[in-house]
């Protein structure tokens, strides 16, 4: 297990463009535990209609979610040293739940940051952004979580703070992402370049693994599945789903319900 904590992260990339008719652009791979049960993206909660996400069936919770009806999205990644559950804490795959129950990413981060008892989970880095605003916030275990706005551009969050260059895989991937096309979610292959990054399993062995973005099956962990997330100005809501490492599984496009106006192409 202490092996596995070294390289099992999980990944979320942001290109936040405010003046854009596409101002935020996500990508994610989920690094997990390969027996680790889940569902594929859909609204899976009764008591949150509007919420479309992946569900993990051993804590009923997410590692991420989208309300279709105000165009919120949460996701939630471990911090060093805290994979898994421990006695007395609550699972972490509520607090994108919690995010969502706001009309903004905004009013979002501001009552987790007041009001979140971060001692009662484990560890967390969670993202939570629209297409107004975007923000990390950081729960220690203890005390509130820390809520800290993100600038315009690439930001990169693992299981350290954001564009934390002494993580080897931002170190690897962040100049990668900053230097490749932006995304056009308006066309057939307008993610291919982000779909390739995330799809990379290369590393320097003298860096060892934790510098791959896709992580290949080790000590029963490994990446997953992928997400690519575009949240456009005018309400369109975009989602396109690997069910498996990236690469190997195909992106399919996540049905959306909600009052948002979906982005319905075939691709």
């Amino acid at each position: 297990m202490a092996h596995a904590q070294g390289f099992v992260v999980c990944t979320v990339i942001l290109l936040r463009r405010p003046d854009h008719a596409w101002p935020l652009l996500l990508a994610a791979n989920r690094d997990e535990r390969l027996d680790r049960a889940w569902d594929p993206p859909a609204a899976h909660w009764p008591q949150h209609p509007n919420v479309t996400g992946g569900r993990d069936r051993s804590g009923g919770g997410t590692w991420m979610a989208l309300d279709t009806t105000t165009g919120v999205v949460a996701a939630v990644l471990n911090r060093p040293g805290s994979l898994g559950p421990a006695p007395g804490k609550r699972s972490r795959g509520v607090l994108p739940l919690l995010a969502l129950a706001h009309r903004t990413a905004a009013d979002a981060a501001r009552h987790l940051e007041t009001a979140l008892p971060a001692g009662e989970w484990r560890p967390f880095n969670m993202v939570v952004a629209d297409s107004r605003m975007a923000f990390f916030l950081r729960g220690l275990g203890h005390g509130r979580p820390q809520a800290l706005a993100l600038h315009t551009g690439i930001t990169m969050v693992t299981s350290h703070d954001p564009n934390d260059l002494t993580h080897p895989r931002i170190r690897r991937h962040l100049p990668r992402f900053t230097a490749a096309p932006p995304p056009d979610p308006d066309h057939p292959d307008g993610w291919r370049d982000w779909e390739a990054l995330l799809a990379d399993d290369g590393f320097d062995p003298a860096v060892g693994i934790a510098e791959t973005l896709r992580v290949p099956p080790r000590g029963g962990f490994g990446t997953v599945s992928s997400s690519l997330v575009a949240l456009g100005a005018d309400g369109t809501l975009h989602w396109r789903f690997a069910a498996g490492p990236p690469g190997e599984a195909p992106f399919e496009r996540v049905a959306l319900k909600g009052r948002a106006r979906e982005f319905n192409r075939e691709f």
